[in-house]
């Protein structure tokens, strides 16, 4: 019953929404991996979850990560008050913005620079030199990269994530992944205040494969943000628009007259509450924060 009524929801939610709607494959991707129920992941199968459909597979050598070290039981934020290490910080940080600006966000990452993106990341939040990071999060921030689809960054996906099982939210995301395929996300932005992050994604969607015909536009999703740790965030979705969409006719009036979509107000309907999502931070400074989902999976972002 959850399934059909998170799938009534997407759909009620995207069908309405001019740019979302190349997100209607996600309904059906939820209902496949429903039935028949899941069997129990291998390590081959949890490593493929890890993998982007677009990340290069040429390495065929093993990791030096093991998988299951990737998510430990409990993460801490670590302050790192030593002014002696600032000059560490600033070339791992060198490092990450050029190593992200070759793979493109981390996409195209071959085995082996994702290992990298692991051990510089966590090389930086163990140097965090801010004290109660969640609290130093406010500004306009740009993803620089991540290790999972980009579009997860944004609190539409973030409510998504909340109401399935893990394991069901992570094959449903790859198969969208891969059901559109002929989509490109391009810049995505966080705006953050003391209690609200303003999410916005700009999608280069195409209609049909093969057919050189794409919809563009920014999807905007306005959220709540409440600290509820030092490193520790509430996010609770509110709403969802477009702007700057190409579509013949509605390009216009999308602009002038923005259609709002209650996307937190349906959940409620639906769900009977809004979905509460988690956003931890462990490192922030002046120019640079990484931030890690409820799944671990990391975002870091730079001050735009």
């Amino acid at each position: 019953m959850l399934l059909f009524k998170v799938s009534a929801l997407f759909f009620i939610t995207t069908a309405t929404n001019p740019c979302y709607f190349y997100a209607s494959g996600f309904c059906g991707a939820m209902l496949r991996v429903a039935s028949p129920p899941l069997a129990t992941a291998t390590t081959d199968d949890r490593a493929s979850f890890f993998a982007l459909p677009s990340m290069s597979n040429d390495d065929a050598g093993p990791s030096d990560y093991d998988l299951n070290d990737l998510s430990p039981v409990k993460k801490t934020v670590a302050v790192d008050l030593n002014d002696d290490d600032a000059r560490i910080r600033d070339e791992l940080k060198r490092e990450l913005l050029l190593l992200s600006s070759v793979t493109n966000r981390g996409e195209f990452a071959s085995r082996e620079e994702r290992d990298i993106f692991i051990d510089l990341i966590t090389q930086l939040e163990a140097m965090n030199p801010t004290v109660d990071p969640a609290l130093h999060c406010e500004g306009d921030w740009e993803l620089c990269c991540t290790n999972t689809q980009a579009f997860r960054s944004s609190p539409f996906f973030m409510a998504i994530r909340s109401v399935l099982d893990p394991n069901m939210a992570r094959n449903a995301f790859d198969i969208h992944a891969r059901a559109t395929s002929v989509s490109q996300i391009g810049r995505v932005r966080q705006s953050i205040s003391k209690d609200s992050l303003v999410s916005e994604v700009n999608l280069d969607v195409g209609v049909f494969p093969g057919i050189p015909i794409k919809i563009k536009g920014t999807v905007i999703t306005e959220a709540d943000l409440t600290m509820i740790a030092p490193e520790k965030h509430q996010v609770r979705i509110q709403k969802t628009k477009v702007k700057g969409s190409n579509i013949p006719f509605l390009d216009q009036y999308l602009d002038d007259y923005p259609i709002q979509l209650p996307v937190g107000e349906t959940y409620e309907r639906f769900m009977g509450s809004v979905p509460v999502s988690t956003m931890k931070t462990f490192y922030v400074d002046e120019g640079l924060r990484i931030t890690r989902d409820e799944d671990d999976n990391y975002f870091v972002f730079v001050r735009a």
